[in-house]
């Protein structure tokens, strides 16, 4: 029986990477694909069953002390490993079942797109078209994997079924384990000519537009799914799914309490004691604001149906516009004799302790909270 080392053309101190270049270079040399002669042919029989056993940690190590590729060395009789013993019942591959190849196409990978909002997309949603760069499916061979014209052929080696059968003595007696094919990888079939496009992947990475309509009421942190819009999946597999993660960036005037806008309204002290209208911009543009006489520092106004579309609803939050009642700093002498005046009129009290708060909405946010 030839030797394995000289079959492959390496050392008998040769790496696994060195074995596995061997064999890749002898196969692509002599399979009948490729080498239709019948010595090719089997040379390349031995040159693969000569892999099989290289390949393999255990029998390599059985087949250099025993000289031959018999897992017990020389022909004597011996016992197999639990492996072979579970191998028998489980067969090897990674879950493949026995006498099912595997399928080239697989389901593509999910995808994560980050997405970057402004306050005003929140409250009404948006339209967005995203370029995303990922896997899609190859033009020339349509997932085939192959050179137009062409198709894959059964495995000569495995004849189509993707694992082959070896049969070892045991203390069972012989038992048969099932392995993947290393000619065809398990897929039962070889692909002769390649897509020439996609180097037989059935896919490329290319960039896409995904258009997709985000709705009001997200907030920073959410993902939302958009069910197979990932990348397609080896050999034109079914496509992954895409999500996108919103970020929604600080706005300079309006921040958000659940589906409210909250923002400040800044009043003079003439305006907060005389009262006085007023026009401010919202988001969803001009809104008037009454202010009544004698409007306190923290009282909150409240504008209906001006806030945030909420994400599985209909009715929109509301705006609520605190007011912060401006104290001059600077009065030249008449505005400040003016205001001493008032204060005689007014007989204002002295300055006390009142209740406490803890900010302008804080009031506000638990009754929302807890209402």
């Amino acid at each position: 029986m030839a030797d394995h080392y000289e079959v492959l053309g390496v050392s008998r101190d040769a790496t696994p990477d060195e074995i596995k270049k061997a064999y890749r270079r002898l196969a692509r040399e002599l399979h009948p694909d490729v080498n239709p002669g019948a010595d090719a042919s089997e040379r390349f029989k031995l040159v693969t069953h000569a892999y099989d056993v290289l390949s393999d940690a255990d029998q390599r190590a059985r087949y250099d002390m025993g000289g031959s590729d018999s897992p017990f060395g020389g022909g004597q009789a011996g016992f197999g490993g639990f492996g072979d013993i579970f191998e028998t019942f489980f067969g090897s591959g990674g879950g493949q079942r026995a006498g099912r190849p595997r399928s080239r196409r697989e389901r593509g990978q999910d995808a994560l797109v980050r997405v970057t909002l402004d306050l005003k997309d929140v409250v009404f949603g948006v339209h967005r078209d995203l370029e995303v760069d990922t896997a899609v499916l190859c033009d020339t061979c349509q997932g085939s994997c192959c050179q137009p014209g062409t198709a894959p052929v059964a495995c000569d080696i495995c004849h189509g079924s993707g694992h082959v059968q070896r049969t070892v003595r045991s203390l069972l007696g012989n038992v048969v384990t099932n392995q993947p094919c290393n000619v065809c990888q398990g897929y039962g079939t070889t692909i002769p000519y390649p897509c020439a496009t996609c180097q037989g992947q059935g896919r490329v990475r290319a960039r896409r537009t995904v258009s997709i309509d985000i709705p009001a009421g997200v907030e920073t942190g959410l993902r939302l799914q958009l069910p197979g819009s990932g990348e397609v999946g080896p050999a034109g597999g079914p496509n992954g799914d895409l999500y996108l993660e919103v970020t929604v960036t600080p706005h300079d005037e309006f921040s958000r309490d659940g589906d409210d806008l909250l923002a400040t309204l800044e009043v003079s002290m003439p305006d907060a004691i005389l009262g006085a209208t007023t026009t401010i911009e919202s988001l969803d543009g001009p809104v008037d604001l009454e202010l009544r006489p004698g409007v306190q520092g923290g009282d909150v106004l409240t504008i209906k149906g001006r806030g945030i579309t909420p994400l599985r609803g209909s009715q929109r939050g509301d705006l609520r516009v605190g007011v912060h009642v401006v104290t001059p700093t600077r009065l030249d002498a008449k505005e400040r004799a003016l205001i001493e005046e008032f204060a005689k009129r007014t007989k204002s009290p002295a300055p006390r302790l009142a209740e406490f708060h803890q900010g302008l909405f804080a009031k506000l946010r638990d009754r929302f909270r807890n209402g």
